[in-house]
């Protein structure tokens, strides 16, 4: 917008590389590319580590095929082309928690075929995390990644160490959650695009210097005024999704993105942890409790009741399916869930996203939803 408020997140993301290479040499510190937002980038954090998570480029390639299924999703076949190409050569490090299969082989071809990556390491975190023993088995996860880091840096990564970076993360996560705040009201002072800014940088940005730009933000939002029409209000729904070239279409066709489930946006950072005297623990636990992705929401699913609060208490009229392209865990949940919320008066609308999206015929799409929820009789 014209005021700026949000043009630092935005020049994060567009020279992410540049901001990484730049906080490694003016720090000295390690730069570790992490797959999946279920990382504990607080290990990494209290290490001195700087934690990059891997996202695509949205452009052609053709460097993966050798490596990985074509029929795997695109964000997989998109991260990994990322890796071929060097785009991540500053990383020393790369670190995957478990969550679906695809993606696990997308690691696995990352740290085979991926010359410049120095170390790397697995977390098997329980998928049912429902399960009486996922949070056992997880805090057993957490220490060995400790011991590991601990062999890797050669210093003891105390208590307080870890508990200073749960600190700086979970403050992250809270000023996220107030800057969402802002987008429950009528015409609100944040566009959708806005927020996926802020949300997304947040997972390669140093988070000291993340939470003092949300400072600044939430200290300006109370009076500024957009000047533009909500429109339809939206929430969108899917996994990782950063494509800003669609979101900016979607709102510039009479709608706001007010809301999301995806874990490029509220599933990342949605709950903090919960005080105990073991910061391992809580750091374990934080993870199982946080809104749960397809691949861990089971045998009960716990997402579906989350996803229609966050609709309802955003007051977001319709919902975009944005569906990544072979994404079996999203395919499975979406007959159910698109009956849920068109049950509770949501209506739905299904994108299917590859690595370059067809942002005309998208268009069109997204406009005829939008007629069919117009008062207007065209007839």
């Amino acid at each position: 917008m014209a005021d700026g408020l949000f043009d630092q997140f935005k020049g994060w993301y567009e020279n992410r590389h540049d901001y990484a290479r730049d906080w490694k040499q003016r720090t000295g510190g390690q730069v570790v590319a992490t797959m999946c937002t279920y990382t504990a980038e607080e290990l990494l954090i209290a290490c001195g580590m700087l934690p990059v998570r891997v996202l695509g480029a949205h452009e052609p390639q053709n460097v993966t095929e050798p490596h990985i299924f074509g029929m795997f999703c695109p964000f997989c076949r998109d991260s990994l082309a990322q890796g071929l190409l060097g785009r991540y050569d500053y990383c020393q490090g790369v670190t995957l928690t478990q969550s679906c299969i695809q993606y696990r082989q997308t690691f696995s071809s990352w740290r085979s075929n991926v010359p410049t990556v120095e170390w790397d390491y697995y977390v098997a975190m329980p998928n049912e995390v429902q399960s009486a023993h996922a949070r056992t088995a997880h805090y057993n996860e957490l220490q060995s990644f400790r011991t590991f880091l601990q062999a890797l840096t050669g210093k003891e990564l105390t208590d307080d160490m870890l508990r200073e970076a749960l600190a700086v993360v979970d403050e992250n996560r809270r000023l996220l959650r107030e800057l969402f705040e802002y987008r429950k009201v009528a015409n609100p002072q944040i566009t959708g695009c806005e927020a996926l800014y802020a949300s997304i940088t947040a997972q390669f940005v140093d988070k000291r210097e993340h939470n003092e730009l949300l400072k600044k933000v939430l200290a300006a939002l109370p009076t500024r005024q957009l000047n533009r029409p909500e429109g339809v209000r939206f929430m969108t729904i899917g996994s990782e999704n950063d494509d800003l070239a669609f979101m900016n279409m979607v709102e510039s066709v009479g709608s706001t993105i007010v809301i999301d489930d995806q874990c490029s946006g509220t599933r990342y950072f949605w709950n903090e942890s919960k005080p105990e005297d073991d910061v391992i623990k809580a750091i374990a636990d934080r993870y199982c409790d946080r809104p749960a992705c397809p691949t861990k929401d089971y045998p009960a699913h716990t997402r579906f009741d989350h996803v229609l609060t966050l609709a309802k208490d955003y007051n977001a009229r319709a919902a975009i399916f944005l569906q990544q392209k072979f994404c079996d865990p999203h395919e499975g949940d979406y007959p159910d869930l698109k009956a849920h919320l068109e049950s509770n008066g949501i209506p739905t609308l299904f994108l299917e996203f590859d690595i370059t999206n067809p942002i005309g015929p998208f268009r069109i799409r997204i406009e005829a939803f939008l007629e069919t929820m117009s008062d207007e009789e065209l007839f």
